[in-house]
Protein backbone atom coordinates (compact mmCIF):
# COMPACT_ATOMS: atom_id res chain seq x y z
CA UNK A 1 0.00 0.00 0.00
CA UNK A 2 0.87 3.49 -1.11
CA UNK A 3 -0.22 5.38 2.25
CA UNK A 4 0.60 2.83 5.00
CA UNK A 5 3.58 4.62 7.15
CA UNK A 6 6.16 1.82 8.23
CA UNK A 7 7.16 1.72 12.32
CA UNK A 8 10.93 2.54 12.56
CA UNK A 9 12.89 0.14 14.53
CA UNK A 10 15.86 2.52 15.09
CA UNK A 11 15.67 4.50 18.30
CA UNK A 12 16.84 8.30 18.13
CA UNK A 13 20.71 7.54 17.80
CA UNK A 14 21.75 11.74 17.43
CA UNK A 15 20.96 14.80 19.76
CA UNK A 16 20.01 17.78 17.74
CA UNK A 17 21.55 20.91 19.42
CA UNK A 18 20.30 23.73 17.36
CA UNK A 19 17.64 24.19 19.94
CA UNK A 20 20.62 24.47 22.72
CA UNK A 21 22.75 26.69 20.61
CA UNK A 22 19.44 28.97 19.95
CA UNK A 23 18.46 29.36 23.90
CA UNK A 24 22.11 30.32 24.52
CA UNK A 25 22.27 32.82 22.04
CA UNK A 26 19.60 34.38 22.72
CA UNK A 27 20.28 34.39 26.56
CA UNK A 28 24.03 36.41 26.02
CA UNK A 29 22.25 38.46 23.58
CA UNK A 30 20.34 39.09 26.98
CA UNK A 31 23.06 39.91 28.94
CA UNK A 32 24.94 41.84 26.30
CA UNK A 33 22.05 44.45 26.21
CA UNK A 34 21.40 45.00 30.12
CA UNK A 35 25.57 44.86 30.83
CA UNK A 36 25.78 47.96 28.14
CA UNK A 37 22.59 49.24 30.13
CA UNK A 38 23.82 49.24 33.67
CA UNK A 39 27.08 51.17 32.44
CA UNK A 40 24.92 53.94 31.00
CA UNK A 41 22.95 54.39 34.32
CA UNK A 42 26.41 55.53 36.16
CA UNK A 43 26.34 59.32 37.30
CA UNK A 44 28.43 61.20 35.50
CA UNK A 45 30.17 64.43 37.07
CA UNK A 46 32.99 67.21 36.50
CA UNK A 47 35.27 67.15 39.54
CA UNK A 48 37.25 70.03 40.76
CA UNK A 49 40.80 70.49 40.25
CA UNK A 50 42.79 71.57 43.63
CA UNK A 51 47.02 72.77 43.21
CA UNK A 52 47.76 70.48 46.20
CA UNK A 53 45.45 67.43 45.58
CA UNK A 54 46.60 63.98 43.80
CA UNK A 55 48.51 61.01 45.20
CA UNK A 56 50.18 60.64 47.98
CA UNK A 57 53.87 59.63 48.29
CA UNK A 58 54.69 56.73 49.86
CA UNK A 59 57.99 55.94 51.18
CA UNK A 60 59.20 52.01 51.25
CA UNK A 61 61.88 50.85 53.91
CA UNK A 62 63.42 47.11 53.62
CA UNK A 63 64.51 46.68 56.70
CA UNK A 64 67.00 43.48 57.66
CA UNK A 65 67.44 41.92 60.61
CA UNK A 66 70.61 39.54 60.65
CA UNK A 67 71.31 36.62 62.70
CA UNK A 68 73.72 38.28 64.48
CA UNK A 69 71.04 41.21 65.43
CA UNK A 70 72.67 43.66 62.99
CA UNK A 71 70.12 46.16 61.82
CA UNK A 72 69.87 47.23 58.02
CA UNK A 73 67.93 49.97 56.18
CA UNK A 74 68.08 49.92 52.32
CA UNK A 75 71.34 47.63 52.37
CA UNK A 76 73.35 50.09 54.59
CA UNK A 77 73.53 49.26 58.10
CA UNK A 78 71.84 51.46 60.88
CA UNK A 79 70.95 51.74 64.32
CA UNK A 80 67.87 52.44 66.25
CA UNK A 81 68.57 55.99 66.58
CA UNK A 82 69.08 56.53 62.44
CA UNK A 83 65.93 54.29 61.77
CA UNK A 84 63.88 56.66 64.07
CA UNK A 85 65.74 59.67 62.17
CA UNK A 86 65.57 58.56 58.73
CA UNK A 87 61.43 57.84 59.38
CA UNK A 88 61.18 61.26 60.85
CA UNK A 89 62.79 62.39 58.06
CA UNK A 90 60.75 61.05 55.36
CA UNK A 91 57.66 61.94 57.20
CA UNK A 92 58.26 65.31 57.37
CA UNK A 93 58.56 65.71 53.63
CA UNK A 94 55.07 64.51 53.68
CA UNK A 95 55.27 60.57 52.71
CA UNK A 96 53.65 57.71 54.07
CA UNK A 97 55.87 55.28 55.16
CA UNK A 98 55.53 51.60 54.76
CA UNK A 99 58.37 49.41 55.73
CA UNK A 100 59.54 45.75 54.61
CA UNK A 101 60.81 43.91 57.12
CA UNK A 102 63.40 40.97 56.72
CA UNK A 103 64.70 38.66 59.35
CA UNK A 104 67.17 35.93 58.62
CA UNK A 105 65.64 32.56 59.86
CA UNK A 106 68.24 32.13 62.87
CA UNK A 107 67.29 35.81 64.24
CA UNK A 108 65.13 35.69 67.60
CA UNK A 109 61.68 36.65 67.31
CA UNK A 110 62.90 39.33 70.51
CA UNK A 111 65.22 40.86 67.71
CA UNK A 112 62.69 41.28 64.94
CA UNK A 113 60.29 42.35 67.51
CA UNK A 114 61.97 45.36 68.83
CA UNK A 115 62.61 46.12 65.53
CA UNK A 116 58.93 46.55 64.42
CA UNK A 117 58.26 48.15 68.15
CA UNK A 118 61.18 50.71 66.97
CA UNK A 119 59.63 51.46 63.05
CA UNK A 120 55.82 51.55 65.33
CA UNK A 121 57.05 54.01 67.92
CA UNK A 122 58.74 55.93 64.65
CA UNK A 123 55.54 56.32 62.96
CA UNK A 124 55.49 53.52 60.58
CA UNK A 125 51.69 51.83 60.23
CA UNK A 126 52.02 49.33 57.25
CA UNK A 127 54.40 46.44 57.61
CA UNK A 128 54.91 43.85 55.19
CA UNK A 129 57.19 40.67 56.45
CA UNK A 130 59.31 39.51 53.60
CA UNK A 131 59.88 35.70 53.26
CA UNK A 132 60.87 33.47 50.52
CA UNK A 133 58.94 30.91 48.89
CA UNK A 134 59.57 27.19 49.49
CA UNK A 135 60.55 25.07 46.67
Amino acid sequence: MAGQIEPDDEGITGINVTPLVDVTLVLLIIFMVTASYIVKETIEVELPRAAHGGETVQKTFAVLVTKEGKTFLNGVPIDDAGLVAAVGEAKRKGEEVQAIVGGDKNATHGMVTHLLDVLKGAGVIKFAIQIEKQQ
